[in-house]
């Protein structure tokens, strides 16, 4: 049975080992996904923030957001490297322009559903709007930024696999050398370890949020959600 081949793939010492081991492969795995989120964060939370605090360009993020999903992954990554080339740059940008979306919506709804109450006190109290982002804003949309974090983290864990096919490593190359000879046990291993390693990131991102956020913040970002 499948279940038993996929122990037995896993309990084999020699794919725990070398530059092509489990280890090794989840580590350029991680890599892959930890540098497509900081990368598509440092596009995405500005703009966000951005277009919250102002209101400019609202309608553009939806639409934006929602056009960004609906690429193919594995066909933005195949058309930059036919105009690039192969390497980690075409890989790596589809991973961005896939996490994008998750975190621009989660910053601009976090910025653009601050409490309404809290900001005209500090409009009240003479505060400039900078201040007013930064002090106010900014700590209230903390929970909608982190889960558009997380939620863009899994997208891009389960996604990262297309890398093995221009050429690179990961997990993903796992999964493609056991389709390759119909090694059935290699690719559930590689599919099962996925999954764990997004369960785990998933689980870290969500104790940072916990650690940064302060309980009622959570609160009210739920309730508000659920409100709307």
């Amino acid at each position: 049975m499948i279940f038993g081949e996929l122990i037995a793939w896993l309990g084999d010492p020699a794919h725990w080992s070398g530059p092509d081991g489990i280890p090794a492969q989840t580590l350029l795995h991680l890599y892959y996904c930890v540098l497509s989120v900081l990368v598509a964060a440092l596009v995405a939370i500005p703009l966000g923030v951005y277009i919250g605090h102002t209101g400019r360009g609202s309608v553009l993020v939806v639409g934006f957001s929602n056009a960004m999903r609906a690429l193919p992954t594995l066909g933005v990554v195949t058309l930059l490297v036919l105009g690039f080339g192969l390497g980690v740059i075409p890989a790596l940008a589809g991973l961005v322009i896939l996490a994008i979306p998750a975190i621009l919506s989660g910053a601009y709804a976090g910025v653009r559903n601050a409490p309404a109450d809290a900001v005209d006190a500090a409009k009240g109290m003479g505060m400039r709007p900078i201040q007013v982002l930064w002090q106010v804003e900014l700590p209230t949309a903390l929970p909608l930024v982190l889960g558009g974090v997380r939620s863009a983290m899994l997208q891009v864990v389960a996604t990262a696999a297309v890398a093995a096919y221009v050429g690179l490593g990961g997990l993903g190359r796992i999964l493609l050398d056991g389709l390759k000879v119909s090694d059935y046990a290699q690719m559930a291993s590689a599919a099962v370890i996925i999954a764990v390693l997004a369960v785990v990131l998933d689980l870290a991102l969500a104790g940072l949020t916990r650690l940064v956020v302060p309980r009622g913040l959570v609160m009210a970002a739920r309730r508000g959600g659920s409100d709307r």
